[in-house]
């Protein structure tokens, strides 16, 4: 999909030109979880008081303070690109005006999904909360790939209907399924408590470490920059190569496509991504096909990689190191290669190769029982927010990483995980109380794959988000060959 044909707002959401509100100390009230992120990413914590909060609730309704997440998310990425552009091209760091119903909006972005006026479809049949023996479990099966490995799990055919696989659910136990999945390659959670995930050893292993990691893991000389002029976005001509897929990797790669980066997003011919997901993630990127195990697609890869600023991958830690893709072989033959990971359950402790998603992790930290309505049932949270803002952290620790590999040299990795952006959920109390915004702002655009009405652009750099996301690239055109640099 091109360009910016028919591009139209269809709501009016940005604060105008106010300068951010202060409270009795003169400090921005800055929410907690942008001074954690911030502080693990080594930020000047003054700057954080150029995060104006936003003027009216984040309408996302939810028991745990899913608003405060979502807003300090944004925040700190589009802080980051503000301080990109001020050490690129000089002058000071520019402020950060927020849009609540634009974050609630990009938050929930797959609900405001159409193409041609059509929705996309957020859950396949076997996906979901069913009620085991002992207990509820949360599938995940929206991959046919992956609804496959479940239907094998439970000794099912081909075109169950969902009330048989519910009978098959209730026969079996919770716990004894989650375990029997990993060995399956299947996607299943057995729904805890808060306190039963607490005292689970992966929260162990992910209470220990930062909200997001930031390293060295090579040495390597400072990286120039790529031609620029002043009035460029804060990223321009920054290459970055795409392996993600889902939600949070692509919402990462998507604000550094909006800050002006040059994305290329690579996926498998075997397992494509979900259409309607691909463009509501895709915009400002092109997107190319590799199947690695095709030496002449491997080669390609590397070739790109050769010339990539970043790198960014989306799988299990593990999955990709048999095509050259772990951190240590990036790190020896890339040196000054900003290498960005992000997972489901974090790279240490038991679970650390285990498949997941936001919708997984919810059940298994114990959100999903947060949520729930009568303490009982499982519930959801209003957006898939862990997705969302494990994204925007790592885009904020990509940027930060890019100035740092410029300014003193390196090969820095950074990694953010779902499970610890969850635990962070739970372990702040003070939800505020909001209610749903039904009008949301989306725009619409129309392009080779049809007419897309999708939420605008939330990123917030240099003042009040804008709408800069499409700037003449394709959407998703085949072409794994990066942009010509001026």
């Amino acid at each position: 999909m091109t360009g910016r044909s028919d591009h139209r707002m269809t709501s009016a959401d940005a604060p105008e030109t106010a300068p951010p509100g202060r409270d009795e100390a003169g400090t921005v009230p800055t929410g907690r979880f942008a001074r954690r992120a911030w502080a693990d990413l080594g930020g000047d914590p003054a700057l954080l008081g150029l995060i104006a909060p936003p003027e009216d609730v984040v309408p996302l309704p939810s028991a745990l303070p899913v608003g405060e997440l979502a807003a300090d998310g944004v925040g700190v990425a589009s802080l980051a690109a503000n301080v990109v552009r001020a050490r690129r091209f000089g002058g000071d760091v520019a402020p950060v005006f927020l849009s609540a119903d634009r974050i609630a909006a990009s938050y929930q972005s797959e609900r405001l999904f159409r193409l041609d006026g059509r929705p996309g479809e957020a859950w396949a049949a076997l996906s979901g909360f069913w009620r085991a023996d002992d207990g509820w479990i949360r599938t995940h099966g929206n991959y046919p790939h992956h609804a496959r490995r479940l239907r094998s799990l439970l000794g099912l055919a081909a075109g169950v209907r969902p009330a048989e696989f519910r009978a098959a659910v209730a026969r079996q136990s919770a716990a004894d399924l989650e375990e029997r999945a990993v060995a399956a390659g299947a996607v299943v959670a057995a729904v805890r408590t808060p306190e039963q995930w607490r005292n689970h050893p992966q929260a162990a292993a992910l209470a220990a470490r930062p909200l997001v990691e930031i390293a060295e893991i090579g040495a390597a000389d400072p990286r120039p920059w790529p031609p620029a002029r002043a009035d460029d976005l804060p990223l321009h001509g920054v290459r970055v190569l795409d392996l993600t897929r889902v939600i949070a990797g692509p919402v990462a790669t998507r604000d550094l496509a909006f800050a002006g980066a040059d994305v290329l997003r690579v996926d498998p011919p075997r397992h494509p991504e979900i259409a309607w997901l691909h463009l509501d993630t895709g915009q400002g990127k092109r997107s190319a096909t590799l199947d690695l195990r095709d030496r002449g697609d491997h080669a390609v890869l590397h070739g790109l990689l050769a010339d990539a600023d970043v790198v960014v991958t989306g799988y299990r830690p593990g999955a990709l190191d048999r095509f050259g893709l772990a951190p240590d072989a990036l790190a020896a033959r890339h040196p000054g290669l900003v290498i960005a990971q992000v997972s489901a359950w974090g790279a240490t402790g038991p679970w650390s190769r285990r498949r997941g998603f936001d919708s997984i992790v919810q059940a298994a930290t114990g959100i999903a029982i947060a949520e729930s309505a009568d303490g009982a049932t499982p519930g959801a949270l209003p957006a898939q927010a862990l997705d969302h803002t494990s994204g925007h952290l790592l885009a904020a620790a990509i940027m930060t990483a890019l100035v740092r590999q410029r300014t003193s040299g390196g090969t820095p990795l950074v990694s953010v995980a779902l499970a610890r952006v969850g635990h962070e959920l739970l372990a702040t109390d003070g939800a505020t109380r909001a209610e749903q915004n039904p009008h949301l702002p989306t725009v619409t655009v129309d392009g080779e794959a049809g007419r897309i009405t999708c939420a605008p652009p939330v990123l917030a750099f240099d003042g009040a988000p804008a709408d800069y996301a499409w700037a003449g690239r394709p959407w998703a055109a085949d072409d794994p060959r990066w942009e010509p640099r001026a």
